[in-house]
């Protein structure tokens, strides 16, 4: 007759440690390489995008300043001269009589997508005036049609 005993508990222990063991090192570089990967692909796709993006709100700004400059003109007979500059948008440049600004909804000028200022030459080289930025390079190419 065969006595069966209990295993002891460090055997156990021991036994249930082999079972629960974490992922190996060629597991963790296989999902690291996979991500990396990953990283590799998408990034460019999304910097690309990003640089969309602030062209196309740089355009959209420039149609919204062309727009406020109208305005002024509506009231002035004019628009703003070099010397008021694109400032006259938005604060009366001195004691002009039929100023009914502000002619943007915000009290500050707004800032190209680059953090530099928009760029205001009048007469323009085309047109009435020229408005453009300096773009991500901060030189000017030539101005943007408004």
């Amino acid at each position: 007759m065969r006595l069966i005993t209990a295993e002891p508990a460090r055997a156990r222990r021991a036994r249930d440690r082999r079972h629960e063991r974490g992922f190996t090192l060629v597991e963790l570089l296989v999902v690291l390489a996979i991500l990396g990967l990953l990283v590799a692909i998408t990034t460019p796709q999304v910097l690309k995008y990003l640089a969309r993006a602030r062209v196309d709100t740089a355009r959209i700004e420039i149609k919204s300043l062309s727009t406020a400059l109208d305005l002024f003109l509506i009231d002035m007979g004019r628009y703003p001269t070099q010397q008021e500059g694109l400032q006259a948008l938005v604060t009366n440049p001195g004691t002009l009589d039929r100023w009914h600004g502000p002619y943007l909804k915000t009290t500050n000028l707004p800032l190209d997508p680059w953090g530099r200022a928009y760029q205001y030459r009048i007469p323009g080289q085309q047109t009435d005036f020229d408005l453009y930025t300096l773009g991500p390079d901060g030189t000017a190419t030539g101005p943007t049609p408004n």
